[in-house]
């Protein structure tokens, strides 16, 4: 798909050649300056309720006199915000996506400017909007015939708008790698198969990209995430990803995502329905690579490694038993009271691992716990550091990328949850509180580093009529890693 710009003014839109025209509407009533064609077909369809200036809401025309634009859809956004603009713009586009429009033009109907902000969201939106998951579906609907989406802007505007253009189209193609990733079946997305996304990008982007087996993970003593996968005949892969856009001498950013490619619980088994979604649990691990093909476009000066363990998690004769006592990377051993309580287990050594790269920053991202998304539903991640200015940073990111955190605690308290009379700590800390003492034993493997943890299990997919991934966080991670480079 194609975005560009194009300087316009509100009173010119109706001789715009375009196969579409989606005009967002910002206030509660029609701008003086907008075309008369336009604003009179607006004016009556507000006078005649077709159309309430209300967030939501929205008005497909369909060959409007005076205009040139064969369609013309009317988006009301009810506030001035981007969040809000990019919320009208989805039910805009959501009009068009299935006619015979190729060229979409986007505009504003109302006081402001567009800024860079917007133009990002212009892209994003029209990609989520027209992603179509067919690799297992050759039976899928026919893909929207949109490949073209022009910003109208002013002249003063242009600058920005290309910037955020760029942004939008590096984050965009990095969330829809991530919803792919997540969508496919566990027997499309294997260790392997993440691996060779990864060694994908690198050739691509020039990256260095390093792929540890088994036997290098046991001379390293990874002794936590051979565990999870002894039961799993899939072969694991521990996956590090490096892009170098400064000096060596400049400590890297690194992320790290749980790659747990299919998760039955192991012997602690999980109950069979919606065991199917446990295919997603490598939403991590997706999110991850997606915010480094982001970031590899942008091509920001700063360097930053990512790391994924990945793994499946299965029950047989060989798997790791409720009791087992297990030595991680670190050193520090670790009682597996439940064996479904497995990101954590991958996680901590690759945590461990990340010391060797001096990182200025880690943060680790995964579908951990459903404790989080009682907690916090499925609008916002969780969001766990006990560093204030890291947290200012991933909730400023999150402003930016429309892709919301929320920040919870990480109180010494919670760790006495996690004491064991065998080890030197349990897997687990009991119901109350489960994401907080999740975080809690992670904390405990990064006390070299400054340090976060996203937990995304209830923000990286979505259940019911609308399965699938969403690649989240990839907008909040890419927004974090290009501030670290300012």
């Amino acid at each position: 798909m194609d975005f560009r710009h194009q300087i316009s003014s509100p009173d010119n839109l109706a001789a715009l050649a375009c196969d579409a025209l989606v005009l967002v509407v910002v206030g509660e009533a029609v701008d003086a300056s907008l075309d008369p064609a336009l604003a009179n077909a607006l004016s009556d369809a507000i006078a005649q309720g077709d159309l309430a200036l209300k967030a939501g809401k929205s008005l497909y025309l369909h060959r409007p006199a005076g205009v040139r634009a064969a369609r013309v859809v009317f988006a009301a956004a009810g506030a001035s915000t981007v969040k809000a603009f990019k919320a009208a713009l989805m039910h805009g586009l959501n009009q068009v996506k299935g006619s015979g429009a190729k060229h979409v033009a986007v505009g504003l109907a109302g006081a402001g400017a567009l800024s860079d902000a917007h133009a990002e969201a212009v892209v994003t939106a029209a990609r989520e909007c027209t992603y179509l998951y067919r690799h297992t579906k050759p039976s899928a609907p026919a893909a929207s015939k949109i490949d073209k989406v022009t910003v109208l802007c002013a002249k003063a505007d242009v600058k920005p708008v290309q910037q955020g253009l760029a942004r939008g189209h590096a984050i965009a193609a990095g969330v829809n790698l991530a919803r792919e990733w997540a969508n496919r079946p566990g027997n499309h997305c294997t260790p392997t198969h993440l691996a060779d996304v990864a060694k994908k990008l690198g050739k691509e982007y020039a990256l260095k990209v390093e792929v540890l087996d088994r036997k290098a993970c046991e001379k390293l003593g990874m002794g936590s995430f051979l565990s999870v996968a002894q039961a799993s005949d899939e072969p694991l892969r521990f996956i590090v990803a490096r892009y170098d856009g400064a000096p060596k001498s400049q400590a890297p950013v690194v992320l790290v995502g749980k790659g747990i490619t299919f998760d039955t619980g192991g012997i602690s088994l999980k109950p069979g329905a919606e065991m199917d979604e446990m295919k997603y649990d490598m939403g991590g691990a997706a999110s991850v690579l997606g915010t480094l093909r982001a970031v590899a476009e942008l091509k920001p000066k700063l360097n930053l490694v990512c790391i994924i363990p990945s793994c499946e998690n299965m029950p047989g004769g060989n798997a790791v038993k409720p009791g087992d006592v297990v030595t991680s990377m670190s050193g520090q051993t670790i009682e597996i009271l439940n064996t479904d309580a497995e990101g954590r287990l991958i996680l901590c050594d690759a945590l461990t691992y990340a010391e060797r790269f001096k990182p200025a920053v880690v943060v680790d991202v995964a579908t951990l716990t459903g404790a989080c998304v009682i907690a916090l539903g499925h609008h916002n991640s969780g969001l766990f550091t006990a560093d204030d200015k890291i947290a200012e940073q991933m909730q400023a990111a999150s402003a930016k990328g429309l892709d919301p955190c929320w920040r919870m605690p990480l109180d010494e308290e919670y760790d006495a949850g996690l004491k064991s009379n065998f080890a030197d700590m349990a897997n687990i800390g009991g119901r109350p509180g489960g994401a907080i003492t999740a975080a809690m034993f992670l904390k405990r493997f990064t006390g070299k580093y400054p340090w976060a943890h996203l937990d995304i299990a209830g923000t990286a997919w979505k259940s019911g009529a609308a399965k699938g991934g969403t690649g989240r966080p990839v907008p909040l991670l890419t927004h974090f890693v290009l501030a670290q480079a300012a």
